[in-house]
């Protein structure tokens, strides 16, 4: 039976090649960890239905390719993205120096209110494996004012809370825009009332 779902969010999972986005997507959509993955041709895509504090939403995770042919394909699809998963590989430094690519590429293409989640790939492997440490991580995080996890597709560490805590920072914001919005309409609805009122006023008092 299909389930009904109140909203559907766009979800952008980017970063350097080989950093694992296509496994997160896969961990997270399938629930599956398959060990060899071919390189994302542009752009792939999945969805999923997701229980968001008892309420169902749909999140459409575009799966990008981080090759450098394939980038000038992939920034049309920032646009109409409302959260973005910026990944890197806790064993590939470079793929770590490159998030300041990712951050400008977000910045010029997306809209100025979507939500990051910083998300350091392969937290399984040993501390000689590591090329980037978590307070490295956190650090940048902070910096940027978007929350961090360490993940491990293979082990499923922190997959599914990634993508939660997204889909939480986007409806939140959704919230808060339809409070302003409903705040903004009372308050012009308020103006016209006095308006009207002041308008009447001046009626009567010029057929005294």
């Amino acid at each position: 039976m299909a389930v009904d779902f109140t909203a559907t969010y766009k979800v952008l999972v980017i970063g350097d090649v080989n950093v694992g986005k296509t496994c997160l997507v896969h961990r997270f959509c399938d629930e599956r960890y398959y060990d060899t993955y071919i390189s994302t041709v542009g752009i792939d895509f999945k969805q999923k239905i997701v229980n968001l504090d008892g309420v169902p939403i749909k999140l459409q995770i575009w799966d990008t390719a981080g090759e450098e042919r394939f980038r000038t394909l992939t920034t049309a699809y920032y646009r109409g993205a409302q959260g973005i998963v910026l990944v890197y590989d806790v064993t590939n430094l470079d793929s770590f120096n490159h998030l300041s690519y990712w951050l400008r590429n977000i910045e010029e293409n997306a809209s100025p209110e979507v939500v990051k989640v910083l998300a350091g790939n392969k937290c399984e492997v040993t501390t000689q494996q590591r090329a980037v440490d978590k307070e490295r991580g956190l650090k940048l995080a902070e910096n940027f004012d978007m929350p961090f996890f360490e993940v491990s597709c293979r082990g499923d560490v922190m997959v599914q809370d990634t993508f939660l805590t997204l889909a939480r920072l986007i409806r939140d914001l959704r919230q808060r825009r339809a409070s302003l919005f409903e705040e903004r309409e009372r308050q012009n609805e308020a103006v016209k009332l006095e308006a009207d009122e002041k308008s009447d006023g001046s009626s009567l008092c010029s057929s005294c």
